[in-house]
């Protein structure tokens, strides 16, 4: 037990690993974090505003499917636009 070997770690756990990177890779992942964060949110703007003939399936699903890190919203704008 212990470690990072858990399945849940702790936040000071988390916060450890993040505090041993390096400064390059720090702001790699916070830019990877924040570009996922635009992307979903743009593309929950996007299915809120757009018309559902505009859409390539249910709107209900493409907001979903932007829980799942890096495809969804990848996905959705590659294809879910018309």
């Amino acid at each position: 037990a212990g470690g990072m070997s858990s399945r849940n770690p702790s936040l000071s756990q988390l916060r450890t690993v993040f505090n041993d990177l390096t400064t390059p890779a720090r702001i790699s992942l916070l830019a990877g974090v924040a570009a996922e964060l635009a992307a979903k949110i743009g593309a929950w703007v996007d299915l809120y505003r757009r018309p559902a003939d505009k859409v390539r399936g249910p709107k209900w699903a493409w907001a979903l499917a932007q829980f799942i890190n890096g495809i969804g919203p990848a996905a959705y704008w590659a294809v879910g636009r018309k």
